[in-house]
C-alpha cells in the first residue's frame, strides 16, 4: 500500500511539472469594437440615469400641455386679479423706469425676468371714428409661481395690472416652457434635452452594434428623416 502510494504521488509531481515546463495559452485579448461597446453602455447607463427624473418631469408637463384642451383635462393654470393702480404724482421717462418702479412697488425679485415693449402712438378707428391713442408700454414681469402684466398709456394717471398665481400644476407647466426662469435652470434643461439627444445617439449605436449593415441602414434612415424634415420646413 505504501509503495502504491508513494507511485501515486510521484505522478502527480511529474505531471505539475510537465504543466509548468508547457507554454501557457496567451490571453485573448478584447477587440477595440469590444471596448468601444462597453464605454458606449455605460455612458448610455449613466446619462439615462441623470435625465431620468426632470425627463419624467418634461414628459409629464408635456402631456398636460398637449391633451389639457383636447382630453378636457381639468388643470386649472392661472388666476387672473386686474387691478388699476394709481400713480398719484409720479411719472416715468422710458418702461424701463416703469418696470423698475414696479418691482419696488409690489415687492418683486430684482433677478425676475423683464420684458418691455413700446408701442408708438398711432391714430387708430374706434366706432367710426379716428382717435389718435397715446403712446402704450406693456412691462411683463414673470416668475415660474407668478407673473405681472403692467400696461401703461403715456400721460394716464393709472396703470393696469393683471396679476397671475400659477396653481402647482401651472408652477410645473411653466417651468417645462422655461417661463420667468433664471439661467441655471435654462442650462439645466438644456443638459436634459443634451441627455435625450445623446441616449437616442447611443441607443442607435448599441442597437446597430457597429455592423456594417446596420449602420449603413441607421444612416440612411436619419439622412432621410433630416431631409424630409428640411423639405416640410422649407415649404
Amino acid at each position: 500500500m505504501q509503495i502504491s502510494a508513494d507511485r501515486g504521488v510521484s505522478e502527480q509531481t511529474k505531471t505539475h511539472s510537465l504543466n509548468e515546463l508547457l507554454p501557457r495559452p496567451p490571453k485573448r485579448q478584447r477587440s477595440k469594437r469590444a471596448i468601444f461597446l462597453t464605454w458606449l453602455r455605460k455612458i448610455h447607463l449613466y446619462v439615462g440615469l441623470w435625465g431620468a427624473v426632470l425627463g419624467m418631469l418634461f414628459g409629464v408637463t408635456g402631456i398636460l400641455l398637449n391633451h389639457r384642451a383636447i382630453m378636457k383635462i381639468p388643470v386649472e393654470k392661472t388666476v387672473q386679479r386686474t387691478v388699476q393702480l394709481a400713480l398719484q404724482e409720479k411719472s416715468f421717462i422710458s418702461p424701463e423706469e416703469m418696470a423698475a418702479w414696479l418691482k419696488a412697488e409690489l415687492q418683486l425679485s430684482p433677478a425676475q425676468a423683464v420684458q418691455v415693449k413700446r408701442q408708438p402712438a398711432q391714430e387708430v378707428i374706434w366706432a367710426d371714428r379716428s382717435i389718435m391713442q397715446p403712446e402704450r408700454w406693456t412691462v411683463s414681469i414673470h416668475s415660474p409661481q407668478r407673473a405681472v402684466t403692467a400696461e401703461y398709456f403715456v400721460g394716464n394717471r393709472v396703470v393696469k395690472l393683471d396679476h397671475l398665481d400659477a396653481t402647482p400644476v401651472g408652477t410645473l407647466t411653466r417651468l417645462h416652457m422655461s417661463v420667468g426662469v433664471s439661467a441655471f435652470w435654462v442650462l439645466l434643461a438644456d443638459t436634459i434635452a443634451g441627455s435625450l439627444i445623446l441616449l437616442s445617439l447611443t441607443g442607435l449605436l448599441l442597437w446597430t452594434q457597429l455592423h456594417t449593415v446596420r449602420t449603413v441602414a441607421v444612416l440612411t434612415s436619419m439622412s432621410a428623416l433630416i431631409a424630409a424634415v428640411w423639405f416640410t420646413w422649407t415649404i
